[in-house]
C-alpha cells in the first residue's frame, strides 16, 4: 500500500499564535509556564490536524521556538563561549538568536542568514577547533513522547550532521569544521538510539546540502557517516529539497538509509526517468509532488501521471507521496480567506489544502472509488480555468516587455564621471543615512488597523502619518544624519505596499509565513501581468522633502526582491515576471526624479537569495536579475544617485555581478560578522561606494560608540574612506524608538569623529 507523508508543518499557528506568545514573553507579559502551555497547544493541534486528514508519516520536532538550526546548536551543545555565562537555558537560547543586554552582561547575537534560496532566516552555528559535543537538549525526544501522549506516533525530524556543519561557520580560518564530524556523530547516534528505545519507527534526517554542488571529500563523508548512524537506529528517511538531487544520485544510492526523498517539483522528467530505472529495490521512494514553497493548487492529473510512471518501476509498498519540502514556507489555511477574488482563490492551496492533496494522491492509488471523485473533477476544472482566464493577461505589458532595449540597461556615464557630477550633493566624508524604515510602533499599527476597519477617515489617517513623518525628519536633523528618510509609516511591508498598488497582485488576510523567530511576513500573490497605473511613493517623498533642507532619499523595493518575496505565478518564466515589475518601478523612479528626489534607493536584499542552488544555473539567473535592476534604475540622469541595499548574504562569488548593478552606493549587513563580510572586497577592487552596516537591527541590544568606531575603523582596512557610507544593517521597522535613538546618536557621533 502506498503511504502519505509530510516533511514539516507551519510553526506559527493559524493566527500567528507563536509570534504573539514570543513577544509577550520577551516583554514579560507572560511567564515561562504560560509560554510552554500555549506552545504545546499549537503542536498538538498541528499533529491532530494531520492525523485526521490521513497523513501516515506525521513530523515532530519540526516545531521551533525560534529556529530549527538554533535548536540543533543547543541540542548538541554547540554554544559559543560568550553565552555560557547565562545559566538559564531559555535566556541562553534567545540570547544566541537576539543578543543579550542586561546589567553588566552585553552579548552579541550569532549571525543570521538565508535558508538556501528561501526568505526564511536561520541562526548560523559557530564552530571552533576545540569544539566538544554532547546531548544537552532533549527537545527531539521530548516532542516525540509528547505527540505519543496524545495518541499520535510521529516521525521525528532532525537536521543531518553534514548539513549542520556545512551551514555553520568556522571561528578560525585555518580550521575545517568537517574535522568535527567524528565528535558529532556519537551525539546523533545517542539521539537515534533513544528514539528507537521510545518507539520511533522512522526518523527523517534532512540533508539539504545534497541539493547543492558538494565537494568529493564531503560526499565520501556521507557514506561513512550513515553507515555508522544506521546501526541501532529507527529506519532513516534521507531528505533533501529545493533543487534536484539527481546530480548526486550515484552518491544517494550508496548511502545506508531506508528511504530517499526526492523533490519532484524541481526534478526534470528526464532525470526522474533515470532515477526510477535503477532505484534500489530495498529502499523506500518518497515522491515530493506537492509544492511546499508556493501556493498554487496541485495539478492532480499531472501528479497522478507521474506516480503511475514511478509505480511501473517501484512497488507501491515502497512508495510514499509527500510534500516537496516542509510546509514551513506555506501559509496555514486557505479557508480562512473570505475576501479574495473567488476565481483566483480557486487556484490556490495553503498548508492544510496541501495536506488534503497529499492524502488524495495516496488514496487514489489505494482505492478505485476516487477515479471519478468530485475532488479530482473540481481540480481539473480549476486548472483549466486558470490557463484561459482573462484576469491573467495584459497585452500592453507584453508589448512593453518586447520593447526593452540595451539602452535601458546602462547609465549615461560610468561611475567615476557620475561621482564627479554628484559632488554637487555636498556630502561629507563618512556620510550617514539609514536604510529606510523607522519604528512601526503600536500606535502606528493601531492607526493603520483603524483606517482598514474604516473607524477613521482617510484625512485623519493621513494627518497622523504626516505627524509621524515630521517627528522622524526632525529627529534625524537633530542628530545630524546627512541623508534622511521619511520613515515609511504608510507602508505595512516593503513588498506588500508596492504590490497593493500594482496590477497583477492579490493579497491575503491570513497568508502569513515565518521569516525568523517571531517575525512573520505575508507575501503578495502574483497571479497575472504586472503594471503600474499610478504613482506609489511620490506623495510621501515630496512631503518629507518639504519638511527639510537636507536630502531626502526616495525608497523603493527592487524588482528581484518583490519577485522573491512574493508567491510567484508558475505559468511563465520568473524572468518575465521580474522584468514586468522592473518596468513598473522604472515609471516610479522617473517620477521621483522629476519631483526633485536626488537620491533614490532601490533595495535588493533578495538578489543573492534568488541564486539557483546549482552553480551551472547561476549565469542565466544573474543575467536577468541584474538586467531587471538596471531596467528600473539606469534611465535616470547622472546627477541622480542610485542606492541599493543587500543583507545577510555572502558576496565572494557574485562580486562581479554586484558591480554590474552599477548602483552608486550599496549598503550591506556587516555588524554581526564584525565586518567579516568585507573580506569579499579585500582583493576585489569594487569601484563604487559601500555602506557597511554598523548597527544590528535584528537584535534589541544597542551598540556603543566604541563598538561602532571599532567597526568603521576595521572597514577602512578593506575600503577607501572616500567610499564609505555609515548606516545600520537594515531598516528599523521592528525596533523601538528608545534603542533606535541611542544607536543612531552613537552612529552619527562616530561618523563625525572620523571626518
Amino acid at each position: 500500500m502506498m503511504l502519505s507523508s509530510n516533511l514539516g508543518y507551519p510553526r506559527i499557528g493559524p493566527n500567528r499564535e507563536l509570534k504573539w506568545l514570543l513577544e509577550s514573553f520577551w516583554k514579560k507579559k507572560i511567564n515561562k509556564t504560560n509560554l510552554f502551555e500555549n506552545i504545546s497547544d499549537i503542536k498538538k493541534n498541528n499533529w491532530i490536524k494531520q492525523k485526521k486528514a490521513g497523513i501516515h508519516f506525521i513530523p515532530s520536532n519540526d516545531f521551533s521556538l525560534y529556529d530549527h538550526v538554533l535548536d540543533m546548536c543547543l541540542t548538541v551543545n554547540a554554544v559559543p563561549d560568550r553565552f555560557k555565562k547565562l545559566k538559564n537555558k531559555l535566556d541562553l537560547y534567545f540570547a544566541m538568536a537576539r543578543g543579550y543586554q542586561s546589567g553588566r552582561i552585553d552579548i552579541k547575537a550569532m549571525e543570521m542568514t538565508k535558508w538556501f534560496d528561501t526568505n526564511y532566516h536561520y541562526i548560523v552555528p559557530e564552530f571552533n577547533p576545540n569544539q566538544k559535543f554532547k546531548l544537552v537538549f532533549s527537545k527531539i525526544i521530548d516532542e516525540f513522547l509528547e505527540a505519543k501522549s496524545f495518541g499520535i506516533k510521529t516521525r521525528p525530524v532532525i537536521l543531518g550532521p553534514l548539513s549542520f556543519l556545512f551551514l555553520g561557520k568556522s571561528t578560525s580560518k585555518k580550521f575545517n569544521r568537517f574535522s568535527l564530524l567524528s565528535k558529532l556523530i556519537p551525539v546523533y547516534k545517542e539521539i537515534f538510539k533513544l528514539l528507537k528505545k521510545f518507539g520511533a519507527e522512522w526518523i527523517q534526517v534532512d540533508e539539504p546540502i545534497l541539493s547543492l554542488d558538494i565537494e568529493n571529500n564531503i560526499k565520501k563523508k556521507f557514506i561513512s557517516t550513515y553507515k555508522n548512524l544506521s546501526k541501532d537506529s529507527p529506519k532513516i528517511l534521507l531528505t533533501s529539497y529545493f533543487s534536484s538531487t539527481y546530480p548526486n544520485y550515484s552518491l544517494l544510492k550508496k548511502i545506508n538509509v531506508d528511504g530517499i526523498h526526492f523533490d519532484l517539483i524541481n526534478t526534470e522528467s528526464k532525470d526522474l526517468n533515470k532515477i526510477i530505472q535503477n532505484f534500489p529495490k530495498n529502499k523506500f521512494f518518497s515522491a515530493g509532488l506537492i509544492n511546499g514553497r508556493n501556493i498554487w493548487r496541485n495539478n492532480l492529473s499531472k501528479s497522478i501521471d507521474i506516480l503511475k510512471k514511478i509505480k511501473r518501476k517501484i512497488s507501491s509498498d515502497k512508495l510514499i507521496v509527500s510534500s516537496s519540502c516542509s510546509l514551513l514556507h506555506s501559509p496555514v489555511d486557505l479557508n480562512k480567506e473570505e475576501n479574495i477574488n473567488s476565481q483566483i482563490k480557486d487556484w490556490l492551496s495553503f498548508a492544510d489544502q496541501k495536506i488534503e492533496e497529499i492524502v488524495f494522491l495516496q488514496r487514489y492509488f489505494n482505492s478505485n472509488l476516487l477515479k471519478n471523485s468530485k475532488f479530482l473533477m473540481d481540480n481539473k476544472i480549476s486548472v483549466k480555468k486558470r490557463k484561459t482566464s482573462k484576469l491573467i493577461h495584459n497585452n500592453f505589458v507584453k508589448k512593453r516587455i518586447k520593447s526593452i532595449s540595451s539602452k535601458m540597461l546602462r547609465r549615461k556615464n560610468n561611475y567615476f564621471l557620475r561621482k564627479m557630477i554628484q559632488s554637487e550633493l555636498n556630502l561629507p566624508l563618512f556620510p550617514t543615512t539609514t536604510i529606510g524604515s523607522f519604528p512601526q510602533t503600536s500606535e502606528v499599527r493601531k492607526y493603520r488597523l483603524k483606517f482598514k476597519r474604516k473607524e477613521i477617515n482617510a484625512k485623519k489617517y493621513e494627518n497622523f502619518l504626516k505627524n509621524e513623518t515630521k517627528k522622524t525628519i526632525k529627529f534625524q536633523e537633530s542628530i545630524g544624519i546627512d541623508v534622511v528618510v521619511h520613515g515609511e509609516f504608510e507602508r505595512n511591508d516593503m513588498v506588500e505596499y508596492f504590490g497593493e498598488q500594482l496590477k497583477g497582485f492579490i493579497f491575503t488576510k491570513f497568508g502569513w509565513v515565518q521569516s525568523y523567530g517571531s517575525r512573520c511576513v505575508k507575501p503578495p500573490i502574483i497571479f497575472g501581468d504586472i503594471n503600474r497605473t499610478r504613482p506609489m511613493t511620490i506623495f510621501w517623498s515630496k512631503y518629507a522633502q518639504s519638511l527639510t533642507k537636507k536630502i531626502v532619499k526616495g525608497m523603493l523595493t527592487g524588482p528581484v526582491t518583490i519577485l522573491q518575496w512574493s508567491f510567484v505565478r508558475d505559468d511563465q518564466p520568473r524572468e518575465h515576471t521580474c522584468k514586468q515589475i522592473a518596468l513598473a518601478l522604472l515609471d516610479e523612479v522617473l517620477d521621483l526624479e522629476k519631483n526633485g528626489l536626488k537620491i533614490i534607493q532601490i533595495d535588493e536584499p533578495a538578489l543573492r537569495e534568488g541564486l539557483p542552488l546549482r552553480k551551472n544555473e547561476w549565469n542565466s539567473y544573474l543575467k536577468w536579475a541584474i538586467d531587471s535592476f538596471k531596467i528600473a534604475s539606469s534611465s535616470v540622469k547622472d546627477e541622480t544617485q542610485i542606492h541599493t541595499h543587500m543583507c545577510y548574504c555572502e558576496f565572494d562569488d557574485i562580486l562581479d555581478s554586484i558591480e554590474k548593478l552599477d548602483a552608486d552606493v550599496i549598503s550591506i549587513e556587516t555588524s554581526r560578522s564584525n565586518m567579516e563580510l568585507l573580506d569579499s572586497f579585500k582583493n576585489y577592487k569594487y569601484p563604487n561606494s559601500i555602506g557597511p552596516g554598523v548597527y544590528d537591527i535584528h537584535s534589541p541590544r544597542v551598540p556603543t560608540f566604541s563598538e561602532i568606531k571599532f567597526l568603521l575603523e576595521k572597514a577602512q582596512k578593506y575600503l577607501n574612506k572616500e567610499k564609505i557610507w555609515v548606516n545600520p544593517d537594515c531598516g528599523l521597522k521592528t525596533r523601538g524608538w528608545p534603542e533606535v535613538k541611542k544607536a543612531l546618536k552613537s552612529m552619527t557621533s562616530v561618523a563625525k569623529s572620523l571626518r
